[in-house]
């Protein structure tokens, strides 16, 4: 994977709220569970980041265009060596769910009970597809991505994960590689089709800004997001989505039936004259699942090319465009998200601003917005008192600079 420069607990894995204070928290955090856990210090601390999307949604596993950010949230895991056993297992806790699981490193892990250790069971089956074998682990776990927010809290326990059994196994993989590793991990063990995007930011984000993503190409472009009167806001509707309910494998089912009737190689090579020609061949569905890929591919590729040359209204009009497709042809909005872009629509950027649109896969999560720095607080405020007068909800908004992609901590005190 090439990456240029253009110029360039609440509801998460387990950080007590008191030590939620980044990184540097969150890796004490885990650290000291780690220890009581354990009886001993961990040898190892291997983060990865959430991430948000702020264009180029479902366009992934369409060989399109995304311009995701990896945001200074993160899932931390403490691992050391454990005892030697009869046979080596890695023995993972979540701090969140205060439960454990035994993962077998010997032998090809099998999906099951508890679900939430399928992502770690996927990321440790890649690893012995490849012939890598870790010693027998511990390994405790802290995060504060929220969870079922379209953050992509999975993909920053799948990274994490497969950062630590690196560390442990004295390899490092080629990063695309790794992406990919813990991409098919999810498809394999928890069911979800999913594209690229968010395992391929949590192992590449940058602390610089946004990565405009090519997948076709499998190149990423960095597009410096420095000013600090620009601010992303995150907007949690609190309603959890699901992707492994069978939506989104629908709406995957559907690009592939318009890729097939419109003889292309993916939807990145269809034009929106083409998916319009042929309407009615297609069906009402398929066709408007086919013209929200066409035409956000051209949404995203302008957005990066307006946030890198400053032009912020523009940028933002093409979020609140990317929303209403997502809403009307994709249909993988709901009520509570489409509440939230309008409010953020209402306050305008006379009130700071700039656009809004749902980020993630859909059916619940998060909404993400442009704004400025100087009017966070007006902006949550008014957000929390119409989002709850019209939806009955509290919603919790934390505003996010970019993240540092997968990576190992020296040691607690170096962060």
């Amino acid at each position: 994977m090439h990456i240029a420069d253009e110029d360039g607990l609440d509801d998460s894995l387990g950080a007590p709220a008191a030590e939620r204070s980044g990184l540097g928290g969150l890796a004490r955090a885990a650290a000291r569970g780690f220890a009581a856990r354990f009886g001993a210090a961990p040898r190892w601390l291997a983060a990865a980041p959430g991430r948000v999307n702020l264009i180029g949604e479902h366009t992934d596993y369409n060989a399109g265009f995304s311009l995701p950010m990896a945001i200074d949230r993160y899932t931390v895991i403490a691992g050391g060596p454990a005892a030697s056993a009869a046979r080596p297992v890695l023995r993972f806790h979540s701090a969140a769910l205060d439960a454990s699981s035994d993962v077998p490193l010997d032998q090809t892990p099998q999906a099951g009970e508890p679900t939430w250790a399928n992502y770690v069971r996927g990321v440790v089956a890649q690893f012995q597809r490849r012939g890598i074998a870790p010693p027998a682990l511990n390994a405790f776990a802290v995060s504060d991505v929220p969870l079922g927010s379209g953050l992509s809290s999975s993909a920053s326990l799948e990274v994490s994960t497969a950062t630590l059994l690196e560390a442990a196994a004295g390899t490092t993989l080629d990063r695309l590689e790794k992406a990919r590793m813990c991409r098919q991990a999810e498809h394999e063990y928890a069911h979800v089709p999913c594209g690229l995007m968010d395992q391929l930011t949590a192992v590449l984000g940058d602390e610089s800004g946004p990565l405009l993503v090519d997948f076709e190409a499998e190149e990423a472009r960095l597009v410096p997001l420095r000013d600090p009167a620009v601010t992303v806001l995150i907007c949690n509707s609190n309603v959890p989505h699901a992707l492994h309910d069978g939506e989104y494998a629908r709406r995957r089912a559907g690009c592939e039936e318009a890729v097939r009737l419109l003889n292309v190689s993916s939807l990145r090579h269809a034009t929106l004259e083409a998916v319009e020609a042929a309407k009615h061949a297609l069906g009402s569905e398929v066709y408007r699942r086919a013209r929200h890929i066409v035409t956000e591919n051209a949404r995203t590729v302008a957005a990066a090319a307006a946030l890198a040359s400053g032009e912020l209204s523009k940028f933002g009009a093409l979020m609140y465009q990317s929303h209403q497709s997502l809403r009307d042809d994709f249909e993988v909005s709901c009520p509570e998200l489409d509440a939230l872009v309008e409010i953020a629509s209402e306050i305008g950027e006379a009130g700071g601003v700039f656009g809004a649109r749902m980020t993630g896969g859909g059916f619940g999560g998060c909404t993400v917005m442009l704004v400025r720095s100087d009017c966070v607080a007006p902006i949550t405020e008014t957000l929390a008192r119409e989002y709850r007068r019209r939806q009955g909800r509290a919603v919790t908004t934390f505003v996010s600079r970019p993240g540092r992609g997968a990576h190992m901590i020296a040691t607690v005190d170096s962060v």
